[in-house]
């Protein structure tokens, strides 16, 4: 069970820890101003795919999901104030607290739940809709209590139903905890006052403290960091790889810098198998090609760190076996690379042609300088390469997201059979087989053995962990880095104990 500080004392302690942090610096006693990469948009839905870095913390404050994030990556209390598990893991029931949408009418569970389900629905273009197979209902029990049932116990779903899309947005209206207000192209963000607050007065007074708000402006990477340069931002969310050389070029101090070790894929799907991708073979050479570590060296960030495994390495809660290392793992790169060029001159010797391989990724400074290693070292092996736009037809595309939750079947499933990645039954079935499994232990073997065939397929080629990046100034105490790439705005000023 899980319960909540009173808001006013949150409120209050918000406003002062902000007095105190913004002393001796620019924009004392005024709003934090955060400038997120990505466009802003008051009507976003997560309905509508994914969401850019500034509607998601923008959703994430003024329509907090069931549950949320805290500054440390940690579950924390949202639209519920606790909840309970039933000893099956089956069952989690969440109390909601006293609040109300935007029009200023009260929250029902059953507005919650038709939110919730309405994700899931067959129409529904929401990023994480097919990472809740074991729900089975979601349902209202009273006026402030749902039931989220599931069909088999998932340890990891307040991760899930903690993410920025998992807002509860209904009709266009959030509940808080922070209430947003145009600001020209800005949105101002200020706290919603404790409706239960013992001093109804001392809430409203605290809500309505300039330093207890947020203006959120959502813009360009150049535009986020020559803002945070000149002193018009404290903070800069939504770096990515592809933006990194941006804070490079800006002379921003390495100080400021927050990388998010986040574990998760970051790769290139092969979208069709077709001619020579037709082979497992001749796409696990393209694999073997790879000299990853050089890749990552490019980027000058010691915290970006090469991957060739299908999962991220730090699943292991569950206690199933360690994410299978590809059998070419412990072989130097001239190793590799030998390998690699054998399969494709046999292929050529048979009088095969391979066309020049289409690369999608971002068109960016980091998209450009990930597509030059890439077909560098696929040039090695004698195959030419262009690149594309992420929309336009390819051969391999890139995936670059951070893992929602500590699942260990997350990676497969997002590799097995979606819209943008190949498809192999076999590793399918295995895939759906584990994720329907009661049994705990043997479900965690079975993971291996889906992960097994999967690789054996050869869909994906595992390049780096995901490079998530913000910018904070001294004012931001509880900007941190963390393993969920969860930077809320309620929690950029770190409270007093």
């Amino acid at each position: 069970m899980r319960s909540v500080r009173p808001a006013a004392a949150l409120l209050l302690a918000a406003s002062a820890s902000l007095a105190l942090a913004s002393c001796g610096l620019f924009g004392a006693r005024g709003p934090v101003k955060v400038a997120a990469i990505g466009p802003l948009a008051a009507g976003a839905s997560p309905l509508n795919g994914e969401l850019s870095a500034a509607n998601a913390a923008l959703l994430d404050a003024s329509a907090q999901g069931l549950v949320s994030f805290d500054g440390e990556g940690q579950i924390d209390v949202g639209l519920a104030e606790r909840w309970t598990v039933t000893g099956d893991g089956r069952s989690y029931i969440f109390r909601i607290r006293e609040a109300k949408w935007t029009n200023g009418r009260k929250v029902a569970a059953e507005e919650v739940a038709a939110v919730l389900r309405s994700y899931l629905a067959p129409a529904s273009r929401h990023v994480l809709k097919t990472d809740f197979p074991e729900i089975d209902t979601i349902k209202a029990m009273t006026d402030s209590v749902i039931e989220i049932r599931l069909s088999v116990p998932q340890p990891n779903l307040l991760e899930l139903l903690a993410q920025p899309s998992m807002a509860i947005v209904h009709r266009g209206m959030g509940w808080g905890p922070m209430r947003a207000k145009r600001l020209g192209r800005a949105v101002l963000l200020s706290p919603v006052p404790d409706p239960l607050a013992e001093d109804p007065d001392a809430a409203e007074a605290a809500a309505a403290d300039p330093a207890a708000s947020i203006e959120l402006t959502g813009t360009s990477p150049q535009g986020a960091l020559a803002r945070f340069k000149n002193g018009y931002a404290d903070g800069v969310l939504g770096g990515r790889f592809s933006t990194l050389p941006y804070f490079v070029a800006s002379d921003i101090g390495r100080s400021r810098l927050v990388v998010d070790p986040a574990p998760g894929l970051f790769g290139l799907a092969f979208t069709h198998a077709d001619g020579f991708l037709a082979s497992d073979s001749n796409r696990e050479a393209l694999s073997r090609a790879i000299r990853r570590q050089r890749l990552v060296d490019a980027f000058g960030l010691t915290e970006w760190q090469p991957q060739v495994t299908l999962r991220p390495a730090v699943y292991r809660r569950d206690g199933g076996p360690a994410p299978l290392l590809p059998a070419w793992a412990d072989y130097d790169d001239d190793s590799r690379l030998a390998q690699a060029k054998r399969v494709v001159d046999a292929w050529r010797g048979a009088g095969r042609a391979i066309d020049p391989l289409r690369i999608a990724v971002p068109d960016t400074p980091g998209g450009r300088i990930l597509f030059a290693y890439i077909s560098a070292d696929f040039a090695r092996i004698g195959l030419e390469s262009r690149r594309v736009g992420m929309a336009a037809a390819s051969d391999l595309r890139l995936i670059d997201e951070v893992a929602p939750n500590d699942d260990p079947l997350w990676a497969l499933r997002r590799l097995s059979c979606q819209r943008d990645t190949l498809c192999n039954r076999e590793a399918q079935a295995k895939i759906e087989a584990t994720a329907a499994n009661i049994d705990a232990g043997q479900r965690a073997q079975q993971v291996g053995e889906a992960e097994a065939v999967l690789a054996g397929y050869a869909p994906f080629i595992p390049l780096a962990t995901p490079l998530r990046w913000s910018v904070a100034s001294q004012r931001l105490t509880g900007l941190r880095a963390n393993a969920r790439a969860a930077h809320p705005l309620n929690h950029l000023i770190a409270l007093p104990n």
